[in-house]
């Protein structure tokens, strides 16, 4: 999953209520976890522990009680929670958040204070890469710098109106550059997913090596005589070396080149896989992260996944996909002007294509590149299928091959396979 921010809808068994939650999703560092349960009330987990009123994490930032009704008086579930918060002012709240955070230990204003710095605001500890701010800045509209890594206070109060306006049944909210729509997200949307490849998991690598590093060397430099300390004794690089092989040598997805012929070799540096350190488990996959998904259509084949227990979890790269700096799947498309087809090509990411009417390539075209036919068979948001005018396209795919990866491709007559096959 990439990081980011995430909202989603449950329906209670018992009341038959929406129930709203939402969840921020850094690259490393503690999760924090918004809910609105049946009673109305917003509550927020900060790292994964007990649930509190999330006035009380306002209040810890320095808000007052007048402050957050004139931010967020006119909506119901945030008046009902204020009442019940009991909390008097920022350092009660401090102490509350540390209560429920360190039970057991005796708080003061200073560590609690310290403690939530360190969770959220502190760059060492709490990252969200720049994958997780652009997911952020796009889906609440707030306009931080993509070098920001930690959390903002305005990230947290957009968050919070995000999901007491979706709680509310509203379609849109301010942001920074305009209107902001509301609703809640498809995690198995590719939108959604991203890869890790080669390069930034031996980063996370190296930077554990270099942490271990660190911790030696910060040692040695308070055992050793100051006089006689020179880098070659303190610094010790075995630990980076270790963890670059371990991770070479027994990681998961680290894997002995199936080279049987040169199709094999090829189809398997394109595996796109959701197991591994970081993804999930074959147990615990459930049936919709296995299953094809319209957003899937260009960047990952829909018929080229193992049958058995792996099935829909290890994939294989479409023909024309490539991967950007973000590392979402991105897929060509041609563009059409006034329902001409241009030699133009731009290359979309899954968010970025719900927004567009796409054409088969099969399309009949004119020699001018015009549509042939006054109504032509397109796929719109959520890869729903229609028939539109041919002025209502906006891209046109570059192939029929776009779909599917670079071995399926080779299948002759592929189009008369067995549909459910």
């Amino acid at each position: 999953r990439s990081p980011g921010v995430y909202f989603e809808r449950n329906v209670d068994k018992t009341s038959d209520k929406d129930l709203y939650g939402c969840k921020v999703i850094p690259s490393r560092g503690a999760w924090l976890e918004f809910e609105i349960d049946k009673r109305d009330s917003v509550g927020v987990r900060i790292d994964r522990k007990r649930k509190q009123a999330v006035t009380v994490l306002l209040k810890a930032l320095g808000w007052t009680n007048e402050k957050i009704l004139e931010r967020f008086g006119q909506y119901e579930s945030m008046r009902a929670t204020l009442e019940k918060d009991h909390t008097a002012g920022q350092d009660d709240a401090l102490l509350d958040i540390y209560r429920k955070l360190r039970p057991g230990e005796p708080p003061t204003k200073e560590s609690a204070q310290t403690l939530l710095e360190n969770l959220y605001f502190n760059p060492k500890r709490y990252d969200l890469a720049k994958v997780g701010r652009y997911k952020i800045n796009k889906k609440l509209g707030v306009d931080a710098e993509i070098t920001q890594g930690t959390l903002t206070e305005d990230d947290i109060v957009a968050t919070i109106e995000y999901i007491v306006r979706l709680h509310a049944g509203e379609e849109s909210m301010p942001g920074a550059n305009g209107e902001v729509i509301v609703e809640i997200d498809d995690i198995d949307h590719f939108g959604n997913r991203r890869l890790r490849s080669v390069g930034e998991l031996i980063q996370n690598q190296v930077r554990l090596g270099l942490a271990r590093m660190e911790r030696v060397v910060r040692e040695r430099m308070t055992t050793q005589d100051v006089e006689a300390i020179t880098p070659q004794t303190l610094i010790n690089i075995r630990p980076v070396v270790a963890s670059i092989k371990e991770f070479f040598g027994t990681s998961q997805l680290s894997q002995f080149m199936d080279q049987t012929n040169p199709l094999a070799g090829l189809t398997h540096k394109r595996r796109l896989s959701a197991l591994g350190p970081g993804g999930l488990s074959r147990e615990r996959a459930g049936f919709e992260v296995r299953d094809v998904h319209p957003s899937h259509y260009g960047r990952m084949c829909p018929i080229e996944t193992p049958e058995g227990p792996n099935i829909g979890l290890i994939g294989s790269l479409a023909s024309y996909g490539r991967i950007n700096a973000f590392g979402f799947v991105e897929t060509p498309y041609r563009k059409v002007v006034d329902g001409k087809v241009t030699d133009q090509i731009d290359y979309l990411t899954a968010d970025e294509e719900d927004r567009f009417v796409k054409a088969q390539a099969n399309t009949v075209l004119n020699p001018d590149g015009s549509f042939a036919d006054s109504r032509v068979l397109v796929r719109t948001k959520g890869g729903e299928t229609e028939l539109a005018r041919a002025e209502e396209v906006d891209y046109i795919d570059v192939s029929p091959r776009q779909m599917v990866s670079v071995a399926t491709a080779m299948i002759p007559f592929l189009e008369h396979d067995d549909a459910n096959r």
